[in-house]
This record gives structure tokens, sequence and C-alpha cells, in this order.
């Protein structure tokens, strides 16, 4: 039978909402099935004969919900032990790296202090010490024409022994020939047999052949022997320095204290002459001309005691701050005792005006008494106990071999050697020259 009321269609069965699992992101839900159109019995089809309805398709089933994640089961009840953090094995720390500082920062440098124009002034001169003075040899120029004068002051000698060599030959006679001539140069007999023994052993060793080569040993030879002799006058260790001076009468002591005095001038030393020769005439007078010329000072008493005058000019020099004070003691002879005997008394004043004083102690020797000079040397030496030599008037006929006598038997030093009358005649000794000068060459 038909209906006129129309069908009721099925009605949808709802989605059971799927339970929610615990920390599990909602699934999307499917999409829902389309239902079927509803017919209604008052379709066309459904009147006359047509053709059959289709047969209405079932209902969709219904899409089962996604299975639901089961939920967790809970652990049973377990003690809650707190967590032990892991031990990490011990490590044994390395040695730490050097620190090297770092470097020290640059101290700051202040600004520089402005420009101030200021008057510049010299700096002030240092101290100097006091110098030691010593008598230096002249210039080359001078010294040459100084020793052509004594060359030819020594020229009688010279020539005695340049007339060995002549066309000689080296064999016995030409050494007794040497030894005569050196006899009479007044080189006497020790210095003699000294100087031909060394030159022998030169001419072995050194194998001469010819009696030029003989002439230049020879000279050598005496070079040596006189190099002992050759030392310089030191001014300055004391001031003052006395000097006290001495010889025979005549010898030249007087004008050889005038040049000395000017040597010691040109060098920069005050000099204070002592005018302690009262015996002979004149003889102040001549220091004054001395004195005069050289423009010094000096001390001195018109018949005074010579001790005394040399007491009162060591006092003088002392204090006038003198450099060098010259005695000039009056000349007599060492066979004179009870002179000799006064020079011992101006000696020991002198020392009781100064302690150290005399500090120099020179005789003047005369170069033409031959070998009187060394007994005069000998004698005043005992007497005063000498420091030093000058020996005089080689421009005549002295012969100058009795330095080498001196040389072999009393070495004292020579430290001035005289050829002239004038100030630059006295000149200071070496010993080179003075043999060049004694063969001629």
């Amino acid at each position: 039978m038909f209906s006129f009321f129309k069908k009721k269609p099925p009605a949808e069965t709802p989605e059971a909402p799927a339970p929610q699992a615990p920390a599990t992101p909602p699934a999307e839900p499917a999409p829902a099935a389309e239902s079927a159109p509803s017919r209604s019995v008052f379709s066309p089809s459904s009147w006359f004969g047509g053709k059959p309805a289709a047969k209405e398709a079932p209902p969709p089933a219904p899409v089962p919900p996604p299975a639901a994640t089961p939920a967790p089961v809970a652990a049973p009840a377990v003690p809650v032990v707190p967590a032990v953090p892991p031990v990490e094995p011990i490590v044994q720390p390395a040695a730490p790296a050097p620190v090297v500082p770092p470097p020290a920062a640059p101290a700051p440098v202040p600004p520089p202090p402005p420009a101030i124009d200021l008057p510049i002034l010299a700096p002030a001169p240092a101290p100097v010490p006091a110098p030691v003075l010593e008598i230096a040899p002249p210039p080359a120029a001078e010294r040459r024409g100084w020793l052509d004068k004594l060359k030819t002051g020594l020229r009688k000698t010279g020539t005695g022994i340049q007339a060995v060599f002549v066309n000689a030959q080296i064999d016995d006679a030409l050494y007794e020939e040497l030894e005569s001539a050196l006899l009479m140069a007044d080189a006497g007999v020790k210095a003699t047999e000294y100087l031909l023994d060394d030159l022998r052993r030169r001419v072995k060793s050194q194998m001469a052949t010819d009696a030029s080569q003989v002439k230049r040993l020879l000279a050598e030879a005496i070079a040596d022997l006189l190099r002992p002799l050759e030392k310089p006058l030191e001014i300055g260790r004391h001031t003052p320095t006395v000097i006290m001076v001495a010889g025979v009468n005549g010898a030249g002591k007087t004008t050889s204290i005038g040049k000395l005095t000017k040597h010691l001038a040109n060098e920069g030393a005050s000099v204070l002459l002592a005018a302690a020769d009262t015996f002979r005439a004149a003889a102040r007078e001549q220091l004054l001309v001395w004195a005069d010329r050289n423009t010094v000072e000096i001390v001195s008493q018109e018949g005074g005691d010579p001790s005394a005058v040399s007491f009162d000019a060591v006092n003088a020099g002392k204090a006038r701050g003198k450099d060098v004070v010259l005695v000039d003691t009056a000349g007599r002879l060492p066979t004179q005792l009870h002179l000799m005997d006064e020079l011992r008394k101006i000696k020991r004043v002198v020392t009781k005006a100064d302690a150290t004083a005399p500090h120099e102690v020179l005789l003047v020797i005369d170069g033409n008494t031959g070998q009187n000079a060394l007994a005069q040397v000998k004698a005043f030496d005992e007497t005063l106990g000498l420091t030093g030599l000058v020996v005089t008037k080689l421009d005549g006929t002295a012969k100058g071999g009795v330095l080498c006598a001196i040389a072999r038997e009393r070495p004292i030093p020579v430290y001035f050697i005289g050829v002239g009358e004038k100030l630059e005649d006295l000149e200071t000794f070496d010993a080179r020259e003075f043999a060049q000068a004694l063969l001629g060459n």
C-alpha cells in the first residue's frame, strides 16, 4: 500500500566521541559519509508503471573511529632514589703554562718644557792635578843641529876610532887597535875590556865579514852600555822640588844652573834660585845675572852662611808656591875634606826645612877632565849620595869616553850634557846619539 506520507529517512547515527589520549594530539575527524538522497512516495515513477524503482541502497556502514591509543599502564610505585651524578675520572691538571708578563708600558714622556733663551755659559774647568814635568828633548830639527855640535865637539875621539876601521880586516890586530883607541878616549880599562868582549860576541853571532859592520856593532855596544845613564829629570812629585848642585871649581855649576833654569821655565815651572856660593868672588852677582835673564826670583845674602841661605830659600819656595828651588853651592875639590863636610851640613839643614829634601843632588863635571871625572863622581857620591850628573864643555877637546867608564863603574844617570855657552847648548842625554857622535858616525 502506498503511503502518501513522506517516508522518514533513517536517522543518522551520531559518531561517538573519541576518547582523548593523554599527551597525544587529537586525530583529525574522518569526513562524514554523504547521506542518501531522500525519496518521496509521490514520485511519478511510483504512480505509473514505469520502471521499478531501484532498490534503495542500504545506508553506508558507519566508519569506525580510529583506535584510541591505550593509556599507559602505571608502573608499580618504586621508592624514589635521588640521582647520583656520574663520577668523572679525576684527571691531574696539566702544569700551567708559564705566564709571560706583558711588556711594561713605556713610561709617559713628559712634554718638553718650553724653550727659554738663556745665555750660553762655558763649563767650569775641571781641577787639573799638578803634572809631573819631564824635560823633553827638543824637536827633531833643533836636535839635529845640536847633534852636529856634539859631533864637532867629539871629533877628536871620533877621528881616532874611525882610523882603526880604514882598510881593516876582522882579526886580532883590529881588536888590539880598537883597545888602544878606546883607552885614548878615556873609556877606562874596565869599560874597554867589557866593550871588546861584547863586540867579539856580536861579530860572532851576526857573522860580520866587513869592517863597516864591526863599526856599526861597536856603536850598538856603546849605546847599550850607556843606556842605564839615560833618564829624564822629573819635576812635580814634590812641591817645591829642591835641587842641590855641587861640583869642583870651574866645572860650570853656575852657568849650568842658569841654563837649567831656562829649560824649567820653558816647561812652565816656577823657579827660585838660592845663591849659597858665598866664598867665590862675584858668584852671587853672576847668579843674579842669570836670574834677570830668566826672570826668576833669587834668595841671596852677602857674606852669609851657605846653610842659612839654603834654609831660607827652601822656606821661601814653600811659602811662595814655587815648583823648583835650585841651590848653588861653592866649588870645591873632593880632596878638601873640611869643604866636603860643609856640603854635608848644607844637606842636613835643607832636610830640616823640608824633611824630604833635597830631592835631587846633581854633580857638574867637566868633560875635559878625563878619568879625573870618574874620581870626582865617586867622591861626591860617597859624601852626598848623587842622583844625577851634568857633563859640560864637550865642545872643546873633550874625549867623552869617560861616560863609558862611569856607566861601567858608577852608573849614575846623566840628565844633561853641554856643548857650548848658549842657553840652547844644554840638552838632555841620549845614549844612541852620544855613541854615534863618539864614533864620528
